[in-house]
């Protein structure tokens, strides 16, 4: 079997010959268009959610509401190549977050940077919810309270003051 190295600039290269054959495009085309759409409507994928402490930038701004896309292959394949991660595989999840993460308060340009610099609570928080989104494919969670032992269901993009 021959090996192939694959460098950060040939990474593109490598993805696009593992795209999807025409005829597959082709069959979706083919779908009736009130089929595509409904698809299209049902497939979430950008997701909304807040901080439990926040991140602070540089001028002391505090940025708790942020949302995360989807990740594709890409996005998980990127970090594989990162030398910071060759280095230090615990930097994996900051490089991905930073590739899922599209706004973070007033910020839309999340770079690891920015993830570095997040309190380890919002940092377990966002692993968590790209687990969960990307995964299970929602934001709930099944809870039980600790004082009467009931359970129920919460949204753990924090829509109302105190959840979270």
């Amino acid at each position: 079997m021959r090996r192939r190295t694959v460098t950060s600039g040939g990474l593109d290269e490598v993805l696009d010959t593992l795209a999807p054959a025409p005829s597959a495009a082709r069959e979706e085309a083919s779908a009736p268009p009130a089929a595509r759409e409904r698809e299209r409507q049902d497939l979430r994928t950008e997701f909304e959610f807040e901080l439990p402490r926040g991140y602070v930038d540089d001028e002391g701004q505090v940025h708790r509401q942020g949302s995360m896309r989807l990740a594709t292959a890409r996005d998980e394949l990127r970090p594989q190549i990162d030398l910071r991660v060759k280095e230090n595989p615990a930097y994996l999840s900051v490089v991905l977050l930073s590739q899922v993460i599209t706004r973070l308060g007033a910020i839309t340009d999340v770079h690891a940077g920015v993830v570095e610099r997040m309190y380890a609570t919002d940092v377990a928080f966002l692993q968590d919810f790209y687990r969960r989104i990307n995964s299970e494919g929602h934001t709930h969670a099944a809870v039980t309270c600790p004082l009467c032992h009931g359970s129920f269901e919460v949204d753990l993009s924090g829509g109302r003051l105190g959840e979270s």
